[in-house]
């Protein structure tokens, strides 16, 4: 959602660690009955007909001022890379939400086409190499820090997209729509989501071994910056010692290149106060330099999910996801659906644990997560009409749970199935050069 939850609003004024959990505890879990919903569509940006041939930076520039004057209701923003991305507004329905995203989307495609673009829905480009797009203070420093844990830093920023759901945090009081639960089930349906919605098997024109290689690039950025914190009955602690424990990404400055410090932790950056003490706008950057699988913003954040293919395909993971959380009885049956999951994690954070990785480098080919996702979409089929959604959403999610879910099959396999995958489109058209 492309409202701002941080509450750090005071810049210059000197934090202290205590103050800093007080925040942090504060304002990431900020509780009530689930109302609102949010989905953040990123896509690649493809030459319409030679889309093997990258987009020039002329060519970008060209098409983002173009798009500047189109009046959108979610919040444009375009990515290190050159990627798109819609942040919708907070929306009290699933259908407010479909119904404003796919307007702006039809306005933007329009745009793109005048200008020989187009959106391409793949969680991984397969064919270029990442080259940065953004050139900023903010996107230098991202890229220095990464690089120190090799490239698939570079590959985030630069070379993939996704669809992300943002939910409300969920109730105070305990049950299937409170927030102790619902922060649980993101972490354990989250795998069962990779899986059923894997698009990204392919780099550099070849098959990379994974379905999923956009959440594998994740995982490989390590544990402290795309990783969880343990998960336990109190979220709300667990995630400030995470936020106060994680290694500052960079000190920024008012001119110049921005310091990237190595091995410092935003809690030693409180108690030595050097290079200079940090602020509470310090704060509020850190928090957004963080990349879990579900990153608790005041709502939470669910960043797992592959980009889709086809203009509507980002639809039905936003549909199943609001359903599996804001319906009870969805809730509460894929509490039961993904428990017996759980003890493949071994204990350890997300996604850096067995259960994560089979799902994204098997997606549903693996037995288990395949006979959790069908009761799950099955619910969220179910609990979909309870939500107000239209028969055009409850048809796509059938279709989808019937195309790759009951076959154990999702998108990637898809592109895998064809002999020449990494040369066709989305939809199957050939569009090679």
């Amino acid at each position: 959602m492309s409202d701002s939850v941080s509450g750090c609003t005071r810049p210059r004024t000197a934090v202290t660690e205590a103050e800093v959990e007080a925040l942090v505890r504060g304002i990431c879990f900020k509780t009530g009955p689930p109302r609102r919903l949010g989905v953040e569509v990123e896509w690649l940006v493809h030459e319409l007909r030679s889309p093997r041939l990258p987009v020039t930076t002329r060519r970008l520039d060209a098409a983002y001022a173009a798009l500047r004057t189109v009046p959108l209701s979610s919040a444009l923003t375009v990515e290190p890379g050159g990627q798109l991305e819609l942040s919708s507004p907070p929306a009290t329905s699933l259908m407010e939400c479909v119904g404003t995203v796919s307007a702006d989307l039809d306005a933007v495609r329009a745009v793109l086409r005048e200008q020989g673009l187009t959106l391409v829905g793949l969680g991984h480009d397969p064919w270029h190499s990442p080259r940065r797009f953004l050139r900023q203070p903010r996107y230098d420093a991202m890229e220095a820090c990464l690089d120190r844990t090799g490239p698939a830093g570079r590959a985030m920023m630069c070379t993939s997209a996704s669809v992300q759901v943002c939910l409300d945090a969920g109730h105070e009081e305990p049950g299937p729509l409170g927030h102790v639960r619902r922060w649980w089930l993101a972490h354990q349906v989250g795998p069962v989501l990779v899986a059923a919605f894997a698009n990204s098997p392919l780099a550099g024109g070849r098959p990379t071994g994974w379905l999923s290689t956009r959440q594998l690039r994740w995982t490989q950025i390590g544990p402290g910056r795309a990783g969880g914190p343990p998960l336990d009955s109190d979220p709300r602690g667990t995630w400030a010692r995470h936020v106060l424990d994680a290694q500052v990404m960079c000190v920024r400055r008012d001119g110049g290149p921005w310091a990237v410090p190595e091995g410092l932790t935003f809690r030693e950056w409180t108690r030595s106060r050097a290079p200079r003490p940090p602020t509470w706008e310090d704060l509020d950057y850190h928090l957004t330099t963080l990349f879990p699988p579900v990153r608790p913003r005041g709502h939470l954040e669910l960043r797992m999910i592959d980009a889709q293919p086809g203009d509507d395909g980002w639809i039905v993971p936003l549909a199943v996801t609001a359903a599996l959380f804001d319906d009870p009885e969805a809730a509460e049956t894929a509490y039961r659906a993904v428990k017996p999951l759980a003890e493949r994690t071994l204990g350890l954070p997300a996604p850096h644990n067995p259960l994560w990785r089979d799902a994204a480098r098997h997606g549903l080919a693996d037995t288990e997560l395949r006979e959790a996702a069908v009761t799950c979409f099955t619910a969220a089929l179910d609990a979909l009409p309870r939500l107000g959604a239209t028969a055009g959403v409850t048809t796509a999610v059938s279709a989808y749970l019937d195309r790759y879910v009951v076959q154990g099959r999702c998108p990637a396999d898809d592109l895998l199935d064809r002999p020449d995958g990494a040369s066709r489109g989305p939809h199957g058209r050939d569009i090679r050069p």
